[in-house]
């Protein structure tokens, strides 16, 4: 258990929550602190996690907290780092912070700033934080009649008064229980939606795994998502609730810090990638790539975000009795009023921990220790100057539903490399001992460049040399900063 003085152990023994490949970068790093002791995992069937580690018999169930109490204590567990969303929601840290281990990673209440989006927007209220206009809605009819706010004039002008007998009579009543449905729209009607333009972005307030965010071009488009998410429950419980948020334009960016309840330390910023397809097109992923730094921010620019968004964030909750410590990650719009708010995360991104992990320089398990712990202030680290560019390979028909237990080979050539490492996302082993496909996002290839440029075709480089069926990927990750480049033909 944790010493009384709060040092890190000279011997640290560890367990990871988490198995994809941000946890593969964070198990990556720890490995080479000299204080790593026995490193757990909680998911030791991701191949890249498996050569690591040991498996941990009892991972996170909110049914079987007990039983990992009690493990913990007897392994004497020093650290716990929890990589995903999803167990930080469901309180474990709060759970192992019971039993004396130091935990990386906010508590359940602190948490809500991701679980919660309409949580955190009254967080971003009351601390005067630049975000999206936003509506929230916890039933499909208030949402749908928002979206079609200000219609009648147009249904009038083009002579569908006939057609919208019914439509117009659900946009008076302002009853949310379905005594008045929402009608089936004629296709003149429909039509009219479509030409109707008006750009918004449809979120699932709760954890939808970075999918539940839609950008609706026009009123139809924003009907269909409120469908989507409400009614069909595309994101299932995530979708209870929903927000209707003003469409912001610029450059999309991701500024993550290290917060231990009093200091605060700004990590190098990352840019993301979202969409599935290159030239940012097709639906939202998980991340289908990063970078780290982007020249989009300077420092003065960067302090702005510290001081307007980060620390009165971390104020709001502590004037209502919650300390964050952990990771609090900002999702910025860099707008041409300045950086505005798009999401809160309360973790490493995936995949900005790649690339972040890949420059970093110092003792990782001592940083983490210091963070849990309250004791950022006395730690130091750096990162390297060189650019990182991570890539992810994904399986065929990722985000949809994927096939998956295909063979990967090539992956040899880079063991022991220190300028390409291949952080594994959705892998296993199969019996054979050979390394499969086991999810949607497969690898995450990170390359070091003396610039992005270099970073990145490195990347794309290592990625022809990786292969299992159905392999696709983005070759244009930092497509907003460098020239493009020629589509993709795997």
């Amino acid at each position: 258990m944790p010493r009384p003085d709060g040092s890190c152990p000279d011997t640290c023994n560890v367990l990871l929550v988490g198995g994809g490949g941000r946890e593969h970068a964070l198990a990556w790093a720890m490995k080479q602190s000299p204080k790593l002791g026995r490193l757990w995992l909680t998911h030791a069937s991701n191949a890249g996690l498996n050569a690591l580690g040991e498996a941990c018999p009892h991972g996170w169930d909110t049914s079987n907290i007990f039983q990992l109490q009690r493990w913990c204590e007897r392994e004497s567990i020093h650290l716990v780092v929890v990589g995903p969303e999803g167990p930080l929601a469901e309180g474990i840290v709060d759970a192992l912070e019971e039993v004396g281990c130091a935990v990386f990673g906010p508590c359940r209440a602190a948490a809500q700033l991701e679980a919660d989006k309409a949580f955190a927007k009254e967080i971003m209220r009351q601390a005067s934080v630049p975000t999206a206009d936003t509506r929230t809605f916890t039933d499909a009819n208030s949402a749908r009649r928002y979206a079609l706010r200000g219609i009648d004039d147009e249904l009038a002008a083009a002579g569908l008064e006939e057609d919208a007998g019914a439509l117009r009579k659900f946009l008076a009543s302002n009853d949310d229980r379905g005594a008045v449905p929402f009608p089936k729209l004629s296709e003149p009607i429909q039509s009219l939606l479509e030409a109707h333009d008006e750009r918004c972005v449809v979120k699932a307030a709760g954890l939808a795994a970075g999918k539940g965010v839609i950008i609706c071009s026009n009123a139809m488009e924003t009907l269909e998502a409120i469908d989507h998410i409400m009614d069909d429950r595309a994101f299932g419980d995530a979708g209870a609730s929903l927000l209707i948020e003003e469409f912001l334009e610029g450059q999309e960016l991701s500024v993550l810090a290290l917060v231990d309840g009093q200091t605060i330390w700004i990590l190098d910023p990352c840019q993301d990638h979202k969409q599935v397809g290159e030239g940012d097109t097709g639906p939202n992923t998980g991340g289908m790539g990063a970078y780290c730094p982007t020249p989009l921010l300077e420092l003065d620019l960067l302090e702005r975000i510290e001081q307007d968004i980060m620390l009165p964030t971390i104020d709001a909750l502590r004037r209502d009795g919650i300390e964050y410590r952990g990771v609090l990650y900002a999702g910025l719009m860099l707008t041409p009023a300045g950086p505005k708010v798009l999401e809160f995360n309360c973790r490493f991104g995936d995949p900005e921990c790649q690339p972040l992990m890949a420059r970093f320089r110092g003792d990782m398990v001592e940083v983490l220790w210091a963070t849990a712990t309250g004791r950022l202030h006395e730690v130091q680290f750096s990162f390297a100057e060189e650019s990182a560019c991570c890539v992810v390979m994904c399986s065929k028909g990722y985000p949809g539903a994927c096939e998956h237990g295909f063979e990967i080979s090539g992956l040899d050539a880079f063991e022991g490399r220190d300028d390409v490492l291949i952080f594994h996302a959705g892998t296993d082993l199969g019996e054979d001992g050979a390394v499969r496909t086991a999810g949607g996002r497969v690898l995450g290839v990170t390359a070091l460049g003396t610039d992005l440029a270099s970073a990145r075709d490195a990347a794309n480089t290592a990625c022809e040399s990786v292969q299992f069926a159905g392999a696709f990927w983005r070759r244009d990750i930092g497509h907003r900063v460098l020239p493009s480049i020629a589509p993709a033909t795997s």
